[in-house]
This record gives structure tokens, sequence and C-alpha cells, in this order.
């Protein structure tokens, strides 16, 4: 009566049947699991079983795929972290720092200039295009594109720009992203 007393206070249930439920369930695991306690157990064993299912994957997406180091003593001519080679990047923003600038995408590539009037022509004014092509440092990764107006009566009109105008600022460009690269193989 004694262990019926003790299995009526640890599962209510067996209170209820108490000769049917001691005679049928002889074992307490069986008991236990007929009144609940051991589910518990159950519930945090099948919640480990699960959270472990589901991070075996994606350790797995961690591995150790092929990764590439640069050498120490050569700087990398393909520089990613923005869109586009930021060699070419930081050299066209310092060539057309001089000119209010109206549009930068890092992503894309793209910098777009607004009109700019040199004090010492007041009548006339240019406005430049910078598209970078490609995620190298390679002249054929760069194009500029420049437009320019002249003042007549007081009026903007089009004018053509000479070849090159636009040659020479890729040229800086160019030559200010190699000195760039130069510099942080150096440093």
């Amino acid at each position: 009566m004694e262990v019926l007393l003790a299995q009526a206070s640890f599962c209510p249930t067996v209170a209820i049947g108490t000769q049917v439920l001691a005679a049928d369930r002889p074992n307490p695991v069986e008991s236990r699991l007929a009144c609940g306690t051991v589910t518990p157990m159950i519930r945090s064993l099948r919640t480990a079983l699960m959270v472990a299912a589901i991070a075996l994957p994606l350790a797995a997406c961690g591995g150790r795929g092929n990764k590439t180091v640069a050498s120490a003593d050569l700087a990398a001519s393909k520089i990613t972290t923005i869109g586009v080679n930021s060699y070419l990047w930081r050299a066209s923003l310092d060539t057309l720092s001089f000119m209010p600038l109206l549009q930068t995408d890092s992503n894309g590539g793209v910098i777009v200039t607004d009109w700019y009037v040199n004090p010492q022509v007041p009548t006339e004014r240019m406005k430049v295009t910078v598209s970078i092509l490609d995620q190298d440092l390679r002249a054929d990764a760069l194009r500029v594109a420049a437009l320019r107006e002249v003042n007549r009566g007081g009026q903007w009109v089009s004018a053509p720009v000479q070849a090159a105008t636009t040659q020479k600022l890729e040229d800086i460009i160019l030559t200010r992203a190699r000195d760039l690269r130069r510099a942080s193989i150096a440093g």
C-alpha cells in the first residue's frame, strides 16, 4: 500500500485505479511514461536532436573551401570589397575631386559629376561621367565620357569635346590607380 501511495503522490492517474495500474505496469518506467514525468526528458532529447540536425548541415557550409591568400609581397590587382576595382574607384574620385559630384555608385562603378565652370574660363562648363567596367585593374576597365557647353548670349549651348580631353582624364585616373596599387605593395 505504501508503494501505491508513493505512486499516487508521484502520478495522480495511478491513484484512480491503483489495483489495475499496479498490476498492469509493475515496471516503474512504464508507470512514469503513463503519468507524463518522463516526457519532459524526451522533449529535451527531441529538441537536442532537432538542433543537432539543423546545426550539422549549417556547420558543413562553413567548410574550408578554396580560399586564396594574396601574396605578402604583391598587392592584388583585383580588389572587390566594393562592386568594382577599388584602385580605379579611388583614383577616379581623387581625379574628379575638384568637380561637384552628382551621383556615385560604387557597386555599379559609375561616377557622374555636376556641371563644372572653370573660374579661368567662365563661358565654358564641363560634365564628366566615369564608368568602371571590371574588377581588374586594366586600361579597358575604365571609360570616361564628357559633355561640354559654352555660354552664348546667356544660353548654354552644347559644344564638341576634344577626344584628347577624355583620353587625358583616363590616363590621369589610370596613373593614379597604378600609384595607389604600388603604394599598397610598398606599405
